[in-house]
């Protein structure tokens, strides 16, 4: 079977209502290739007065991967950056040794009644890069390759498939696809990554024989071209690359390859030395139970 594994989500509220599929981590797999962490949320109709804000709160140690495929997020950081985030462009943020973002409903949405629906992955950084300088990257839609192979029209997010590569720079071999199939559609998907999983984001859809539902994640054996087909329109995304260089903690918005790191960077922010976002002084307090 071309399915070793298949992870399904849990429910989490971020809080004001704001609830998400959360896929990784998951007991059964902590990771896919990089990719440590994914939340699918919506689609969601989000009304004035609803809170759908995610105030200011510090990462370390990865990289957040954020995608829209309706609505908008207004995102802004501790760099200066400020970037509205629009349904297929690629909001990209190396946390390094230390950054401080929101994601918030812009301005212009504030008042009237929109769908929200997209994906936040995080990628942890490699060893050599965890403590590198933080920076921002977006890259808007049109200039992210998108191809048609027999009817099936194929994104490429970050990294490179069926000839077309993504100008998104990471720092280790990563995969992300977005793939949208017609009724009675067929691609094959080659084994070129070493670890990948393909997830659904709308309907149900079948791998070499096997069916996988929507909102499930199926972790794909090594090195197998493998043929996903559907006998209605279905959207899914497959992410991957080479396996994390070694053991990673992850606690709340940190990830390292050391435990004291995560402790360090716990307690700057609880004592305000991490900085915040320039004209947003709300900020996430550390939950209540700290890294052990």
């Amino acid at each position: 079977m071309s399915i070793e594994q298949t992870l399904h989500p849990r429910e989490k509220d971020l809080g004001g209502g704001f609830r998400v599929r959360r896929v990784l981590p998951s007991s059964a797999r902590r990771s896919i290739g990089p990719f440590l962490f994914l939340d699918h949320f919506g689609p969601v109709m989000v009304r004035p007065g609803d809170r759908r804000d995610v105030r200011p709160h510090p990462h370390i140690g990865l990289a957040t991967v954020t995608y829209l495929f309706e609505g908008a997020i207004m995102h802004r950081d501790s760099l200066g950056s400020v970037q509205r985030i629009e349904p297929g462009a690629i909001n990209w943020m190396t946390a390094g040794r230390g950054i401080v973002h929101s994601e918030r409903v812009p301005a212009d949405l504030r008042e009237r009644s929109y769908t929200s629906h997209g994906l936040q992955l995080w990628v942890a950084l490699p060893q050599a890069f965890e403590e590198c300088a933080p920076r921002f990257e977006h890259t808007e839609a049109d200039a992210l390759p998108s191809i048609t192979i027999d009817s099936v029209a194929v994104r490429v997010l970050l990294g490179q498939a069926f000839g077309a590569v993504s100008p998104v720079e990471t720092l280790g071999e990563t995969l992300y696809l977005d793939i949208r199939m017609p009724a009675g559609g067929s691609i094959a998907l080659p084994g070129c990554y070493p670890e990948r999983a393909i997830y659904g984001v709308d309907h149900p859809f079948v791998v070499d024989g096997e069916a996988l539902p929507a909102h499930t994640l199926g972790v794909l054996r090594s090195g197998e071209e493998v043929r996903v087909s559907a006998d209605e329109a279905a959207r899914f995304v497959v992410i991957g690359g080479a396996p994390l260089d070694g053991p990673r903690y992850m606690w709340w918005n940190f990830v390292s390859s050391r435990k004291e790191r995560i402790r360090e960077a716990a307690d700057a922010w609880a004592n305000g030395h991490m900085g915040g976002v320039p004209g947003d002084d709300e900020r996430i307090p550390l939950p209540d139970s700290r890294f052990a």
